[in-house]
């Protein structure tokens, strides 16, 4: 699998990671989440940034749970809990904002 930018093929694995994520770029991260039917708004981007710092500190994609503890602590009780989550990624917020933000795969996502 691969995204077109620029002309230039991008890589991604089977499910839509990439392989290279120093490629990653916001015009990049757009066209995951058009494929992954979200439309991105300032709170998407809010929680793709997040995890591009946390993955930058930690050198770790977080897992679902990790992810809603951080998000909690950084950006208070509303943002940091499953729902709202769920409510920007419906598809698994921890998978789904990994890939647009061009992170691994979480570990311990299925």
């Amino acid at each position: 699998m691969s995204y077109r930018l620029d002309g230039q093929e991008v890589a991604a694995d089977e499910e839509g990671y990439l392989i290279e994520i120093g490629l990653w770029n916001k015009d990049l991260a757009q066209q995951i989440a058009e494929s992954e039917n979200i439309e991105m708004d300032d709170d998407h981007w809010e929680v793709v940034n997040f995890l591009r710092n946390y993955y930058e500190e930690y050198q770790i994609a977080p897992a679902i749970r990790v992810l809603t503890k951080a998000v909690k602590k950084s950006m208070g009780p509303e943002k940091g809990n499953s729902k709202y989550l769920y409510e920007l990624f419906p598809y698994g917020p921890a998978k789904q904002a990994c890939k647009i933000a061009g992170l691994p795969k979480p570990t311990g996502c299925i």
